[in-house]
């Protein structure tokens, strides 16, 4: 399946704000994260992911919802491919916006309010409008009001935070699964077993998804992609951009011109 596809994306220079709008036919995106409550609303077609074990649809006027560091995948789900908006939103923003975080209890939310509010603060960071703040300040509020309390999760199998843990401190180096064995006391079958049901990701999705939140913090500040990739682990900027495009939907280049 072939089309045009094309994204815009923008975020600003001051604070936890990105957005991004789209249209895709043939990408997929890779399962990956984001460190950010991330709200959009599709516009056109359908896309279908996986989320929290389960398979979903986003049909024109529905509204996708993740919580941060929630693992997902995405792809379109017509033959003509979709369009969409999403916001992405950084919890410390949203804390200073309300009295505690809020967590989504679906991954697809039907709310024409939440849908609205999307829209209109998607147009204003567009457009460098001065309502910016106000229309955030709506649409987290939108926001709090669809969500409800997420059930209680069963505990972690095996002592896979241990595993997290090694992958965040040497997250651009060469880890191996031996090392990760040593520090868990699992089989390596049981590791990723473990991490998975934990986290959503296997360890390897893990560390690649914490290079390339590394690696947009360092594209943000001004470094090249040559040199972002040489610092984040990633093998050359081809590299890079291959798995920032997969994961993202946009060329690391795209990202960092992205300021509003």
């Amino acid at each position: 399946m072939e089309g045009v596809e094309w994204t815009r994306y923008w975020r600003a220079a001051d604070r936890p704000v990105e957005a991004m709008h789209a249209h895709f036919t043939s990408h997929r995106y890779h399962r990956h994260s984001h460190d950010a409550y991330s709200f959009g609303v599709t516009e056109q077609g359908a896309q279908a992911f996986r989320c929290r074990g389960g398979t979903h649809l986003s049909a024109a006027g529905m509204v996708l919802a993740f919580n941060p560091d929630e693992a997902h995948d995405g792809r379109t789900a017509t033959e003509d491919g979709f369009t969409y908006r999403i916001v992405h939103i950084g919890p410390s923003l949203v804390a200073e916006l309300l009295p505690r975080l809020p967590l989504f209890r679906d991954p697809v939310v039907h709310s024409p309010v939440l849908a609205d509010a999307l829209r209109r603060l998607h147009t204003a960071l567009q457009e460098g409008n001065l309502a910016r703040d106000e229309h955030l300040m709506h649409a987290v509020r939108a926001m709090a009001s669809e969500v409800m309390p997420l059930p209680a999760t069963a505990p972690a199998r095996g002592n896979a935070s241990a595993a997290r843990d090694l992958i965040e401190a040497h997250y651009a180096d060469d880890v191996t699964t031996e090392e990760l064995t040593a520090a868990t006391g699992l089989s390596r079958f049981a590791l990723y077993r473990a991490f998975r049901a934990e986290y959503g990701l296997s360890p390897s999705d893990y560390q690649r998804q914490r290079r390339l939140r590394a690696a947009r913090r360092l594209l943000a500040d001004g470094r090249s992609a040559a040199e972002t990739a040489a610092l984040t682990g990633f093998a050359d900027q081809a590299h890079l951009t291959r798995w920032f495009r997969r994961c993202y939907g946009i060329t690391p280049a795209t990202y960092a011109r992205a300021v509003t």
